[in-house]
């Protein structure tokens, strides 16, 4: 095996190569991120209500707590999947630079064996994503159907109705909007006008 010495514009050139992959590396792991703070999230919320199941002095109150676990679980899988597919992307990416500086330093052709690393790197952050656009999506279903009354939810009744603490936090909700949207006019209003 007979290497070449690599010159400094060599090694210039293969640093701004190498950059492009290092930012994808950045931004997949502001996604990821962002992936693992939505599962803290739903495990938090998954515990919260499986601490109140296990309660001795729990009182079915209308709510499905069971389903809400169910639909839980289901999103803390597609996140899990999220998760593992755009670690594998950042994985790929990373064996794409080194193998950038091994090529250049070996003078090895591994041009198909780094384009595939790339093509998979992008096939996985692709299943990443279209994972977490599914887990959003189940949650923003079930929170349109608690909201609907579908899903019991908190406030809500076991005939459906909302019970009259909901009501007046949902009113006293309502109005703090309200108050902002017209703090909000009069702060536009001189540049409006």
């Amino acid at each position: 095996m007979t290497t070449y010495p690599v010159q400094s514009v060599d090694i210039a050139h293969l640093i701004q190569v190498a950059l492009t992959p290092i930012f994808l590396i950045s931004a997949i792991g502001v996604t990821l991120n962002v992936l693992t703070s939505r599962l803290a999230r739903i495990v938090d919320r998954a515990r919260a209500m499986e601490n109140e199941l296990r309660r001795p002095d729990h009182t079915p109150d209308g709510r499905d707590l069971h389903g809400a676990l169910g639909v839980l679980a289901r999103r803390a899988r597609y996140i899990n999947a999220a998760i593992t597919l755009i670690t594998l992307s950042a994985l790929f990416i990373a064996l794409v630079v080194v193998m950038l500086f091994v090529n250049a330093f070996l003078r090895w052709d591994l041009s198909a064996f780094t384009a595939w690393m790339f093509i998979l790197s992008m096939l996985s952050l692709a299943a990443a994503l279209l994972a977490f656009l599914i887990e959003v999506r189940i949650a923003t279903q079930d929170a349109a159907n608690r909201h609907r009354g579908g899903g019991g939810g908190p406030g809500r009744l076991a005939s459906g109705r909302v019970s009259g603490g909901a009501l007046a936090h949902r009113n006293r909700h309502i109005a703090q909007i309200d108050a902002s949207g017209r703090d909000l006019e009069e702060f536009l209003g001189p540049i409006a006008a």
